[in-house]
């Protein structure tokens, strides 16, 4: 990936509906050759999708939570994800080093609502515990490049 790949890739992570033109702009591109780089971006994978990013409020779930899960055995990440991908309320699920198997990032609308998911985690095959901690506020929400 060189230096117009990384300006395209920023362009569309600050907005992922820029146009070609846009994304030319951005890259120093004409908008036919910001497609053919966006497109090369796509088909080799460094590019893995277009999103939304919703704001969490906006659907009224305005408790969030990280998770520390503790397994049974020993899952592979494959298993692990199977067993969380059907829990709405887990946005994000991340294996991590120490002592947890793995940090789960989850979203709710209050707290009975998020003690019902934790409850669901908690009941899925390799999860033998949990420890939770809620956020407070958010200090820093930076989109990822």
């Amino acid at each position: 990936m060189d230096a117009i790949d990384e300006a395209i890739v920023r362009c569309v992570v600050h907005n992922a509906r820029a146009t070609y033109a846009e994304i030319g702009t951005a890259a120093g591109l004409s908008a036919s050759a910001a497609k053919r780089r966006l497109d090369r971006l796509v088909a080799t994978g460094a590019i893995r999708g277009f999103t939304a990013l919703i704001d969490p409020q906006a659907l009224a779930w305005n408790t969030e939570a990280f998770v520390e899960v503790f397994c049974t055995g020993n899952p592979t990440p494959a298993e692990l994800c199977q067993a969380l991908k059907d829990i709405p309320e887990v946005v994000e699920a991340c294996t991590v080093s120490g002592a947890a198997d793995a940090v789960v990032h989850m979203l709710a609308r209050d707290i009975p609502h998020l003690e019902r998911a934790i409850q669901r985690v908690r009941s899925t095959a390799p999860v033998q515990r949990t420890e939770s901690a809620i956020v407070l506020s958010r200090l820093l929400n930076r989109p990822r490049v």
